[in-house]
């Protein structure tokens, strides 16, 4: 197999992280998107819309879309366990990674994609007050799941999950570009929660 990434994206390193954990060893391409090789002929042979991570599988297909390739890793190396041990875990965790996708990760990307001049090239134009917005949704998920950790140790609950992972890696990218952290916002449970997640070898190894 062979995983396609880029640096510093949070969707490719949630599949990295994702695969750290498993313990799996994955050849990895880097694809540079800054430059535009997502949209050489090349890569749009394997991807047609042109976005990272893929995953190019023994016998040539191609899977696509971050969570699609964590199920595939997570069929192929079960344990640790990620994403559910039974259709009830399942659903529930599906549940917080797309409640974290959806509040967090998503308008972390917007608000970085928009006001970053590096990313300029993504978003043309950028629209500062589309930013605005969404970092301003950023900051109310940031305090419901504040509020949630304040309850519980992780995401979906009681157990480290693939929702930690999406949450994490969409926390990073924000530290980065625009600057979010959240105990400098009142976070002190995120903060926290981050910091410990930070702490886990997978974390560490994909930097």
């Amino acid at each position: 197999m062979k995983l396609y990434v880029s640096a510093r994206a949070p969707n490719p390193r949630r599949v990295t992280m994702f695969a750290a954990e498993k313990g799996l060893q994955i050849q990895q391409e880097e694809i540079d998107i800054l430059n535009g090789q997502h949209r050489s002929e090349a890569y749009l042979a394997k991807n047609p819309l042109g976005r990272v991570p893929a995953l190019e599988l023994d016998d040539g297909r191609v899977l696509c879309e971050t969570r699609a390739i964590c199920t595939y890793l997570e069929g192929l190396q079960p344990e640790p366990n990620l994403m559910g041990r039974d259709f009830e875990e399942r659903a529930f965790i599906e549940m917080w990674d797309r409640r974290v996708e959806f509040h967090l990760h998503l308008p972390i990307v917007h608000a970085a994609r928009h006001t970053h001049p590096v990313l300029a090239v993504f978003e043309k134009p950028q629209i500062a007050e589309f930013a605005a917005a969404q970092a301003e949704r950023l900051r109310e998920a940031a305090g419901w799941l504040d509020g949630v950790l304040g309850k519980q140790p992780y995401m979906a609950g009681e157990r480290f999950t693939i929702a930690d992972i999406t949450a994490f890696c969409a926390l990073e990218f924000a530290k980065g570009l625009i600057k979010f952290r959240p105990g400098q916002e009142g976070f002190a449970n995120l903060q926290a929660w981050r910091d410990r997640i930070g702490e886990r070898e997978s974390a560490k190894a994909t930097l």
